[in-house]
Parts: structure tokens; C-alpha cells; sequence
């Protein structure tokens, strides 16, 4: 007998890795998992990091260093830059496996992407980055289209996994641009089927199966009952399984909510659910269901928020025998809840794990202006699971972008953060602190105020992860860093989903003064300045651009009030000299023609023209310095005359000034205003 048991242990490694090898990662076994919202209820087997390179900035390298701890300069740092078959190439990762690539961000793509799998000298993938992550472009024949990739609010985001067994460099051949990857890192001895051009092939179904499943997932619409009226402190539960009773999972969850004031009703009315006794739910309605502040209808992979009010969460919430469901009212006014839930067989093992959502709120947080200030704590736990998403809701008095701050998530108390990003709204998908509303199966802005201007008043963005969840086996920090443009006093709340096993705690428990004060609400919002006379170029009708030239308005106000006529500008971004954007602008007679631009560090020498004669020489619109954004003030473009009651004004990128910083392609285009001659 003991010779049988030394001998299985002796075999031990050598059956584990013959079961490892029998069954190895795959690209259709990863899409499997993105799709299956219970995969991530259980521990990871076989396990696995993840971890995320980015071009924050390098400056940054101890909190111990408040000087630089906050550096804002987050563009075109890479890892290195290295010649490869002729061409300068610069590198966003270079991991060693087994592994896979699960997530790729930039809100400016630039050049080829190139994708070195296993040590190969040659790419085993390659695309123009920008048609790549927008969901424009093929692999080895194969398209890759949304939601796998897909562009929102100036964000690219690629989600397709790319898995490989050794190792994994990422390139592209040109710089002067913002990006994150993330990445799992397997254990030693994992199998992993690196991806190529026959395995992609031959996994189009699945990658068809996925986009599908994501675009339109197959879910139960579940309706709540009949109302409750809940009075001040009262409370109403939903009880789910029996004591003694069989392991289950609580599969979906639905919940409508009527009250005179629904924002105050979102927030002061809390959802907390306990598994088998134990409360690891404790977080205001609004915000559990990626609300924030406000009904804000949207939809991603584990949450729907219709336009008549039904919120939905999907989460896969494991137990042993009993859930308990309880919406409670903190507010001083009635409110009418409806509330429903379902359970679904589910067998409990070593690895399943308790959902956890929690909540903080901080108001008001004084920014600095131009200077990081806090690292905003969302959450530190303590135990062993994995890290599923975030939601946050922000209150902006001023209409400056609030969200420079990066995220720095330190996983298993590591000394420098795992995950250290380039800015609040890069973490959440998007760019350029874009105010226009999105959502993707894991990313959304439900809710922006400054649409179609800036960032005043109310924002929420929110993030929930697939197969970029993040596991830890003894403790994780999330902090979100708190970087504006302004000083003003915000405001900031917090929410985090998250799974852990049995014992796992957190420093963001029940918090009911926070959820029962009063909501912080901006002030009355300004009027916008106005050029007198203007005509603003912004809501000019565009005649005719090149194709590699991309015209969209943008919000001004966030970096200096009263500069920028109706405090916005049409942004020009050119990819090469020689793209140009012309105007239709309507005139009665021959005018002196005024133009009021924009100068930015990125900025390139334009040249106008109108009906083919050259308005004078090149014009540098480059601000010389990085991060500097001003007003040219007024630029004189001579007498012109309208032909068909209109003046046709080009604007032609005609080179890049020595003070202009990469990519230098860019302008901005305020008003013009038309005088007598």
C-alpha cells in the first residue's frame, strides 16, 4: 500500500500535466469563457495573472515621490524601440508565457500593427492598428468586426484574444500614441495553442458565435412583481433557496423603482444581498446597476437599464443553500419597489466563490488645478478571488475635464502597480475626454451632462471584465487618481464588483450616512462666451475633406473658459501632409475673413486657400509646448469673395513647425467672421 501511494505521488506531476496538455487553451475556448458569465465565478484553473503595459508616464515611479507620482505625460512611452527587417518598430509588449492577450486600447492608433508569437522574427499577425481595433480590418483573412472591435467616443478597443504558448511582442512602426494591453500570464506548464493564421481560420464560426452572442445576448428579460411601498428605514426581502437545501446561483436579478425624486430614490435606496448569511452586497441601486446618478438606460454583458426603467444585473452569484435579496430605503420620502430574482442549479466547489459588490462615496474631493491630487481608493480587499469591473459617478461643477487621473491597481500587494493606465476615461474605453454617451459589451458612459460641450455636471462611466479579469490571492488595491484641469470641488463615487472564496473582506462595507446625504448637483451652468459676429466653424458644413483627414467637434471649455467661441472648435486630425478639410461658409458679398484657430503641442503648419489661391503663407498652429492648448486669437485671411453664396475656405496641412510634438497632423478651427472690406 505504501509503495501504490508513493508511486501516485511520484506520477502526481507527471498525470497533471498530461491532463494540462490534453486540454489546452485555445482562441475558441477563451471566447467560450468572454461569453459565459459563470466562468468567472469560479478560482481560475489553470491559473493565471493579468497584468497591463501602457504608455503611462515613466516619471511616475513611488508614491513616496508625491512630485511625480502624479505626472500627467502618458503619451508614446514604450518599452523599447528596436529595428526589425529594416524598419523601426516600437514595443508595447513583450510577455513571456504561456499566455494571451485579452484587451488593446489606444484613442489615437498609429501604423502597422505587428504581433510576434513565440519567439518568431517574423509577425504572425499584422494590420493597420487603427482599421484593427476599430473593427475594420482582417487577420490572416478572417474580419474582425464588432463588438470584438469596435471605436466609441474616440476609443479603439480590440477584445479579440490572442493566446500563444511562449511568448508575445507587440509592435507598431510608428509612434506618437496612447495604449494599454492587457495580458494574462498562465502558470509554468500550462498548455497553450498559439494562434495562427489556420487555427484563426479555423475558429471563424466561433469568432462569429461570440460577436453574436455580445452584440444580442441570450438572456431572460425578467419582470419584477408587483409594487411595495417602502417608508423611510423600511425594508423589503426576496428569500432564494432553502436552509439545507441544494447549491444554487442567483442567474438574474430585476428591479424597478418609482419615487417623486428617482435620482436621491437611486442612491438612497440600497440593494444588499447575503449568501448563506453572510452580506457581500451593500451598494446604492443606481450605481450597482451602472446608473451612477439617474435612470441612465444602457446595456452591457452583465447589466441592462431600459428606457422604462426595468435595471437588470446578470451576474452569476453563487451559494450553498440560502440568498437573501433586500432593497432598503435610507431616504426620507417613500418609494414603490418591485423587486424579482431567479436561481438556477449551480454545484458549489473548492473553487466557487461569493459575489461581492461595494460602494464609497467622497464629496467634496478639492482638485488642483493642472496637478494630480488623490489617489482615490475604491477598494482594498483582503482574500483570494478575482476582480471583475467598476462603476463610477462623478460630479463636475466646472466644465474642465476632471478625469486625467490614471488607475493603479496593485495586485497581491505587489510594490508598484500591475496595472498603472493613462487617464480615467482611457481605463473605461474611450479617449480624449469625450462627452457623447456609448456602450459596448464591456464598456459604457451612460450618463454625460456636457454632451455635445464638455464635461459639467453629471458623469458615469463603468467597466466590467471577461477574460481581463483580474485574480489575486491575498489582497488587490484599485485606486483611481483624481487629476483636473481646474480647481473645484467634485465629487466621487465608487462602485466595485468583484468574487472572492469563503473569507474574503473589504474596506468598503455598509456605508448609510454616505448613501443617505443629500446628492452633490452642479451649479447653474454658465452661458458660453461668443466671438461677436461669429460664424462658428464647428457646425460649418464641410464641403469636402480628404480621406485621411477626420473633422469632429470638440468641447473647448475644458481648458480655458471664455476663449473658444460657443466654447468649442471643429478638431481637424489629419494623418499626412496634404489632408485638408474645406468649409462651406455662407457670405452675401466680398469680406475681410477673420479666422480665430486653436495652437496645440500636436498641431501642424496649415496653409488656406479659397478657390485654389493660397491665403498667404503656411501658418505654424503648433503651442511649442506639451500639454499647452490656447487660442490663436485673430488670424487675418484677406479679402474673399463668395461665389453661389458661399465662401469655399481650405485648410491644407502643409508640414509640421519646429515646435510642433508627434504626430503633428492635427488643427483646430474656431470662427471666422466676415467685415467689410
Amino acid at each position: 500500500m505504501n509503495f501504490i501511494r508513493v508511486l501516485v505521488w511520484a506520477l502526481l506531476p507527471f498525470m497533471l500535466a498530461a491532463r494540462a496538455n490534453a486540454e489546452p487553451i485555445t482562441l475558441e475556448s477563451l471566447l467560450s469563457e468572454m461569453t459565459d458569465r459563470s466562468a468567472v465565478a469560479r478560482f481560475p484553473s489553470p491559473a493565471y495573472t493579468t497584468r497591463q503595459t501602457s504608455s503611462y508616464d515613466r516619471a511616475s515611479t513611488s508614491k513616496d515621490k508625491p512630485d511625480t507620482w502624479f505626472a500627467n505625460n502618458d503619451f508614446n512611452h514604450f518599452l523599447r524601440k528596436e529595428r526589425r527587417q529594416g524598419r523601426d518598430e516600437w514595443v508595447m509588449l513583450d510577455a513571456k508565457g504561456p499566455g494571451a492577450v485579452v484587451r488593446l486600447w489606444s484613442p489615437n492608433p498609429k501604423g502597422t500593427l505587428r504581433i510576434y508569437l513565440d519567439g518568431s522574427e517574423s509577425p504572425t499577425f499584422e494590420a493597420p492598428m487603427a482599421d484593427l481595433l476599430a473593427g475594420k480590418a482582417t487577420l490572416a483573412g478572417v474580419p474582425i468586426t464588432e463588438p470584438l472591435a469596435a471605436t466609441r467616443s474616440q476609443g479603439w478597443n480590440l477584445y479579440l484574444p490572442i493566446p500563444y504558448a511562449g511568448s508575445c511582442v507587440i509592435t507598431s512602426d510608428q509612434d506618437g500614441f496612447y495604449y494599454h494591453v492587457n495580458y494574462r500570464t498562465y502558470a509554468e506548464g500550462t498548455a497553450v495553442a498559439t494562434l495562427d493564421a489556420a487555427a484563426l481560420a479555423a475558429a471563424r464560426p466561433a469568432i462569429a458565435a461570440a460577436n453574436a452572442q455580445l452584440r444580442t445576448p441570450d438572456r431572460p428579460r425578467l419582470m419584477p412583481g408587483m409594487p411595495t411601498l417602502l417608508d423611510p428605514g423600511q425594508t423589503q426581502t426576496l428569500e432564494l433557496g432553502s436552509p439545507g437545501g441544494p447549491s444554487q446561483a442567483v442567474s438574474s436579478l430585476a428591479v424597478i423603482l418609482d419615487a417623486p425624486d428617482l435620482e436621491s430614490a437611486l442612491r438612497s435606496t440600497i440593494l444588499e444581498i447575503a449568501f448563506d448569511g453572510t452580506l457581500t452586497v451593500w451598494c446604492p441601486l443606481g450605481d450597482f446597476f451602472g446608473c451612477g446618478v439617474g435612470l441612465n438606460s444602457f446595456s452591457d454583458h452583465y447589466r441592462e437599464v431600459t428606457p422604462e426603467g426595468i435595471l437588470r444585473a446578470y451576474f452569476v452569484m453563487p451559494f450553498r443553500s440560502t440568498a437573501a435579496v433586500t432593497l432598503r430605503n435610507l431616504g426620507s420620502a417613500p418609494v414603490n419597489a418591485s423587486l424579482a430574482a431567479t436561481a438556477d442549479p449551480h454545484r458549489w466547489t473548492s473553487r466557487s466563490m461569493s459575489f461581492h459588490a461595494g460602494w464609497t462615496a467622497r464629496y467634496p474631493i478639492r482638485t488642483n488645478a493642472g496637478k494630480g491630487t488623490i489617489d482615490f481608493n475604491y477598494a482594498a480587499i483582503t482574500g483570494k478571488g478575482v476582480y471583475l469591473g467598476d462603476t463610477l459617478a462623478v460630479m463636475n461643477p466646472v466644465p474642465q475635464w476632471w478625469g486625467e487621473g490614471d488607475e493603479k491597481i496593485s495586485v497581491d500587494r505587489e510594490e508598484f502597480p500591475s496595472h498603472f493606465g493613462t487617464g480615467t476615461e482611457d481605463y473605461y474605453g474611450y479617449g480624449w475626454c469625450n462627452p457623447n454617451t456609448f456602450n459596448m459589451p464591456f464598456i459604457s458612459q451612460p450618463r454625460c451632462d456636457g454632451r455635445g460641450r464638455d464635461n459639467f455636471g453629471h458623469t458615469t462611466v463603468t467597466r466590467v471584465r471577461a477574460l481581463d479579469a483580474i485574480p489575486f490571492t491575498s489582497h488587490l488595491n484599485v485606486d483611481m487618481e483624481v487629476w483636473h484641469w481646474a480647481q473645484a470641488d467634485v465629487a466621487y463615487a465608487a462602485t466595485t464588483y468583484w468574487y472572492a472564496l469563503p473569507g474574503a473582506t473589504s474596506n468598503r462595507g455598509p456605508a448609510p450616512e454616505l448613501a443617505a446625504a443629500p446628492l452633490p448637483r452642479p451649479p447653474e451652468r454658465p452661458r458660453p462666451f461668443a466671438i461677436p459676429n461669429a460664424i462658428e466653424l464647428e457646425s460649418a458644413t464641410i464641403a469636402e475633406k480628404s480621406a485621411g483627414m477626420a473633422a469632429e467637434f470638440q468641447a473647448m471649455e475644458g481648458f480655458a473658459r471664455n476663449t473658444w467661441s460657443n466654447d468649442a472648435h471643429l478638431w481637424c486630425k489629419g494623418s499626412a501632409v496634404g489632408d485638408f478639410v474645406e468649409l462651406a461658409i455662407p457670405a452675401s458679398k466680398r469680406s475681410r475673413v477673420t479666422l480665430y484657430a486653436t495652437r496645440s503641442w500636436d498641431y501642424a503648419a496649415v496653409t488656406f486657400s479659397a478657390w485654389g489661391r493660397d491665403l498667404g503663407k503656411p501658418i505654424d498652429l503648433a503651442s511649442g509646448d506639451q500639454g499647452k492648448v490656447i487660442a490663436s486669437g485673430p488670424i487675418d485671411l484677406g479679402l474673399i469673395s463668395p461665389v453661389d453664396g458661399v465662401i469655399r475656405l481650405r485648410a491644407t496641412i502643409t508640414g509640421k513647425g519646429p515646435a510642433s510634438l508627434p504626430p503633428g497632423t492635427y488643427f483646430g478651427l474656431d470662427a471666422v467672421v466676415l467685415s467689410e472690406p
